[in-house]
């Protein structure tokens, strides 16, 4: 609803662009080597979100494939006070080849589709050297490298391809 009124008003703006982006189904990269993508990615940017309130930095996400396909998922980050937090889950493959939902409900809930999260893959480097995840309602959104820091020149090229995938960059929280 808030959305259809701020688009409204877009459109009387003459910034229609962004909505329709907005409301057009999220395309996701062509391949996703499951392999590949496993291992550790730092968040160099995020859309702010209820679920990492805590985290101030050194926020990564750590994916392994498991034998039955699924892939374990383990989110740390470093809390204001200096601790460091973690969180572990599974994500599964639900349509190939980038879309993954993600859950970090126990075990005996994953039968409830409420407990999975949309976790499409957007953007990718041919190198596996940045990702940009997000999700079909624009609400989550992250930036991930290999490591800690991200080239301001790769990070300008990511910024300016989201408009046209329907999300704001203004929006993101770029991690220090």
């Amino acid at each position: 609803m808030l959305r259809n009124l701020l688009c409204a008003l877009a459109v009387m703006a003459g910034a229609s662009t962004a909505c329709a982006a907005a409301d057009a189904p999220l395309p996701v990269v062509g391949e996703l080597d499951l392999n590949r993508y496993a291992g550790t990615w730092h968040e160099i940017a995020r859309y702010p979100n209820y679920f990492e309130r805590m985290c101030v930095r050194d926020v990564t996400a750590n994916y392994t494939a498991n034998a039955d396909g699924t892939i374990r998922v383990v989110n740390a980050c470093r809390k204001d006070d200096g601790t460091m937090t973690q969180v572990d889950g599974v994500a599964r493959m639900v349509a190939p080849p980038a879309k993954l939902q993600v859950r970090f409900a126990p075990d005996w809930l994953a039968w409830l589709p409420l407990v999975w999260a949309n976790y499409w893959v957007i953007d990718l480097a041919d190198d596996y050297s940045y990702a940009v995840v997000g999700e079909p309602g624009r609400e989550y959104l992250w930036i991930l490298a290999r490591g800690p820091q991200m080239s301001d020149g790769v990070y300008a090229r990511i910024l300016a391809k989201l408009p046209a995938l329907g999300f704001d960059p203004a929006k993101l929280l770029r991690n220090p």
